[in-house]
């Protein structure tokens, strides 16, 4: 996008906004519909899901310099590939559908492309880009869970500055909030990933010293997400939220210590994560604090998946709050394949009998092959859908609200607002921000100019003697 500052409109921009002479549009895209059910209900609707893994939340670390710009365009696309995946299709994410996840959970680094300021502003390119996905998963049939991941490990440094931390996270919040709130119930938000939790103030293998004071900032974090959420527009007040465990692990989060959030609308989820055990579920060889092992499937294997299940049924499902295995996985490298399917299926199996959504991690190259846009063990599909697949079902999204041309704040309409906002950034004002600056280019020259003005006056002139 090329946006000329034009300092010769000057004069003329003056005389556009001087006595417009007409008011905002009256029209305006509604909201998609939200069922009334409990969240229990959209849980066990879901059936399983997966992950698009390595995608969009492939970054560079917030301590190293952005070596995907430096050696690409910078654009959507080379982040969404920096990782190794190929960029995303329609037809990739149909063929999840096809092969019976009711779900896709989309991590995402929403700092990629961040203007380097301290305004955090998301790239409305990178919305864009990931507003498309959203659509193809929900045009699918699937549930959609967005999220802010590891992003980078931003995250961190909580503990040491945690003023700045909160207010990325919160500002960072509010935009996901805002461009998305027309979204229907399909949509879900997750507070983060895995990083609630800090051992630069607890210890888990250390003692308690810090520990209660780790679980409160957990706390905290999950809070603001709910507050910023509810007091959002569309339908973010009814939206039903995804709120990340301590670390996602679940004897962590299963502590006394950690504690949901309050909420108005009280539709909530927990998530948690299951690798377990590590040498099996992480490692593709020994490492200094475990052992790697090729096999999974003994009597003691199965006795603890299914006590810690159980373990989220108690302390949750059987309190009204459903459980979400946001990440459930394996490697394939190093590990006899009856086994990878064995453990895949039986944590699938027992989360599913417990009422908990099994999504499964995967990756590029991993279990669902992105070429081909099927399951890359068909076998294990086979299991899988057994256990909860759903059928291919397609959805018609004509309720999702359209673009509206002339909308560059993306509150749904054009009007004066709008006007006024292009006219400003035109002109320089450091606080002009347009959200949607497609939406501007009336002219169609990826320039967005005077000319541009002249034409959006017109089309208010026009609106206004309707």
């Amino acid at each position: 996008m090329k946006i000329s500052k034009v300092v010769s409109s000057l004069t003329a921009g003056l005389l556009l906004l001087s006595n417009p002479g007409i008011s905002p549009a009256e029209a305006a895209e509604e909201s998609a519909p939200m069922r009334d059910i409990t969240t229990m209900e959209l849980v066990k609707d879901m059936g399983i899901g997966i992950n698009l893994g390595n995608t969009f939340e492939a970054c560079p670390g917030w301590y190293d310099e952005d070596w995907i710009a430096k050696w690409s365009e910078g654009k959507p696309q080379n982040y969404e590939s920096a990782w190794g995946s190929p960029v995303i299709t329609k037809e990739i994410i149909e063929g999840i559908a096809k092969e019976g996840f009711g779900v896709l959970r989309i991590p995402v680094a929403w700092s990629n492309m961040m203007a380097h300021d301290d305004t955090y502003t998301i790239n409305a390119e990178y919305d864009a880009r990931i507003h498309e996905v959203v659509d193809w998963t929900l045009e699918s049939g699937m549930y959609a869970i967005i999220n802010i991941h590891w992003d980078g490990g931003w995250v961190s440094k909580f503990p040491d500055d945690k003023d700045e931390s909160m207010k990325r996270y919160t500002h960072m919040w509010e935009q996901i909030a805002d461009s998305f709130k027309d979204y229907d119930d399909y949509l879900m938000f997750e507070s983060q990933n895995e990083e609630l939790g800090w051992e630069s103030i607890w210890n888990p293998w250390g003692g308690t010293e810090g520990k209660a004071e780790s679980y409160a900032l957990c706390n905290e974090i999950n809070q603001k997400f709910v507050d910023v959420i509810r007091s959002s527009g569309g339908n973010n007040p009814k939206r039903h939220l995804l709120i990340s465990g301590y670390n996602t692990g679940i004897d962590r989060t299963c502590d006394p210590l950690f504690k949901m959030p309050q909420d108005p609308a009280d539709r909530m989820a927990i998530s948690v994560h299951y690798y377990s055990p590590a040498g099996f579920a992480i490692l593709e060889e020994d490492a200094d604090w475990g052992k790697a092992t090729s096999t999974w499937g003994s009597e003691q294997d199965y006795s603890s998946l299914r006590s810690d299940m159980n373990m989220m049924k108690t302390n949750f499902t059987d309190k009204g709050i459903p459980v979400i295995i946001g990440e459930y996985g394996c490697p394939t490298k190093n590990k006899e394949p009856e086994s990878v399917r064995r453990f895949l299926s039986s944590v699938c199996e027992e989360a599913y009998k417990c009422g908990h959504c099994p999504v499964m991690w995967s990756t590029p190259g991993g279990h669902y092959d992105r070429e081909t846009c099927k399951m890359a063990d068909q076998e294990l599909q086979k299991k899988l859908y057994e256990i909860g697949g759903k059928p291919y079902s397609p959805r018609e999204l004509s309720s999702q609200p359209a673009e509206v041309m002339g909308d560059v704040d993306s509150d749904g309409r054009f009007g004066v607002s709008d006007l006024v906002t292009v006219q400003r950034y035109i002109l320089g004002a450091k606080d002009a921000k347009l959200g949607k600056w497609e939406n501007a280019d009336f002219i169609k020259d990826n320039v967005i100019d005077v000319y541009d003005i002249v034409m959006m006056r017109k089309a208010l002139v026009a609106e206004g003697e309707q």
